[in-house]
């Protein structure tokens, strides 16, 4: 079952006009789409991806666009008015779980490894399905991911709580740019109201973790649901006794971890690790590029340098 937010040709359209509006802008400024992408910085295929209006953008990336191309906020005020997930497809054994976030009243979760798909940027999201799936395949998931976030990002949104083994951070999907993005959003949503993000320490060992990562889910009629996921099964449960048990140990857990502020602080200086990160891996590149242009110039000056002949001493004759 697709969850719909509205008609499918409803949302085809409007993001079309959106890709319509940018594309009026950027040839006003007057940007190539290279030229834009440059600038935001991105690939130009995500411009041209979002002008045709095959690609769900940030609402970051329309307030970007608006400031390279000067349109008083135009581009985000209609970014805000879009209903970018009409019609998403999840795969087949993720659908219950992703009907139950669509209504659920509270949500506790605890990750390791991966940061959950609640709390991930687009890119972390592309990076980490690319690795075992490729193509239109790869978006339509990011998108279908992203869909779930909408109502938790809400300002009315459902409580939501998340403890995240610090494996998570360290687990570095899609390289330190990526990463930065990603804990600088897990910063900006843990602002929110209904959201808390805290962290297990790897040097917490005492904590008494779970199996596995897990979702405690309380519908709106009160029904509480116990989520656990195997390689590619979700596997439910709702017997009182279990939810009870996993309940406690979730808990006490959260009693071990970092509280909130403590947990950005540390998620605060991952990011910056992972700045600092880029910035060696830059000058890295910056520095092998240097190397291998020095040897092109090198070879070249070799190449053009002009020949003289060596004088070759004549083989010595030897008396019969």
């Amino acid at each position: 079952m697709s969850r719909r937010n509205g008609g499918a040709e409803s949302g085809a359209s409007t993001a079309a006009v959106f890709g319509e509006v940018l594309r009026h802008f950027r040839e006003a400024a007057p940007l190539s789409q290279e030229g834009l992408a440059r600038q935001i910085p991105c690939d130009r295929s995500h411009v041209a991806r979002v002008e045709a209006g095959t690609r769900v953008p940030t609402g970051g990336f329309a307030k970007t666009c608006d400031e390279l191309l000067a349109t008083s906020g135009v581009l985000t005020r209609l970014w805000g008015r879009i209903d970018w997930y009409p019609q998403v497809e999840h795969p087949d054994w993720f659908r219950r779980r992703a009907e139950m976030d669509a209504v659920a009243v509270q949500l506790y979760e605890y990750q390791v490894m991966v940061v959950p798909g609640l709390l991930q940027t687009p890119a972390y999201a592309r990076a980490l399905l690319s690795q075992t799936m490729r193509g239109d395949e790869v978006e339509d998931r990011v998108r279908a991911r992203l869909s779930r976030q909408q109502r938790f990002l809400a300002a009315s949104g459902p409580l939501y709580l998340a403890v995240l083994d610090e494996s998570c951070l360290r687990n570095a999907v899609g390289g330190p740019a990526v990463m930065r993005d990603q804990c600088a959003h897990l910063l900006s949503v843990g602002r929110r109201s209904n959201i808390r993000i805290q962290v297990v320490p790897a040097a917490c060992y005492d904590a008494v973790h779970p199996t596995t990562s897990m979702s405690l889910i309380t519908l709106p009629e009160g029904e509480r649901w116990v989520y656990s996921e195997s390689l590619s099964r979700g596997h439910f449960h709702n017997d009182p006794e279990l939810y009870a048990r996993h309940s406690r140990t979730y808990d006490v857990l959260r009693a071990d971890a970092l509280s909130a502020p403590k947990s950005a602080g540390l998620i605060g200086e991952t990011m910056e690790g992972y700045g600092q990160d880029h910035e060696q891996a830059r000058a890295e590149r910056h520095d092998l590029d240097q190397e291998q242009l020095q040897r092109q110039r090198r070879r070249q000056l070799h190449r053009n340098s002009p020949r003289f002949p060596r004088h070759r001493p004549r083989p010595r004759q030897q008396n019969p």
